[in-house]
Parts: structure tokens; sequence; C-alpha cells
């Protein structure tokens, strides 16, 4: 909610990630993770995926709502025009707005109500 970006100590502490890497230890941990899944039978792995599906993702009837009103609030006025205004400061290009968009939102002009 409060569109930042967090680094990964940060979020390691909030419990967003169960562990930080270090960069130059990225890739190594990254190599030794994917081949000990790969010694994994494919079916448990199958089943352990469908498990984690069934308790973290929601019924799939729920999705429609979900978009039917995502899509009811990108057509106020105020969201396209906060959106408007976010592209113009460099949204969906890389660089800074992307990497600190909470402080982008700082700096958008919002109209009386």
């Amino acid at each position: 909610m409060s569109a930042d970006d967090y680094d990964a100590d940060l979020a390691e502490r909030y419990g967003y990630v169960n562990r930080a890497i270090p960069d130059a230890q990225f890739v190594c941990f990254v190599d030794h993770f994917a081949q000990r899944i790969a010694r994994f039978e494919v079916r448990a792995i199958r089943e352990i995926k469908a498990f984690v599906n069934t308790v973290s993702l929601p019924p799939a009837d729920e999705f429609p709502p979900q978009m039917d009103a995502f899509f009811a609030s990108v057509e106020r006025p105020a969201t396209r025009d906060r959106t408007r205004q976010l592209f113009a400061l460099g949204l969906q290009q890389r660089g800074d707005a992307e990497r600190h968009l909470g402080r982008y939102l700082e700096r958008l002009v919002t109209p009386e109500p």
C-alpha cells in the first residue's frame, strides 16, 4: 500500500521474504537451490505445488469481481489523472520513478474534491 520499495534486509524483517541473499552470493545460491529441487521426484514437486496453491491462492471465482473492481477504479477520472501524471514523471520507464514510486506519488497534484 505504501508504493515504496523495501531493501532486502527490511523485507526479511517484515516477513515479505524468508531470507535476504547478498548480491555476491545470489547466483551460487540460486544454482544450488535449483539443483537441489531438480533432484526431487517430479510427482512430489507437483503435489507440493498443488498444496501450496490450494492454501495460498484465492478461489478462481474471486478473480472476476477483483478484475471488475480494478477496471472500475482505473476508469475514475481522478485515477486517470494520477496515472497520466505518473507517466509524465517516468512511470513504466527504467529510472527513478520506478525505483521510488512512493516519493513520486507525493509530487502528484490532487484536485480538490
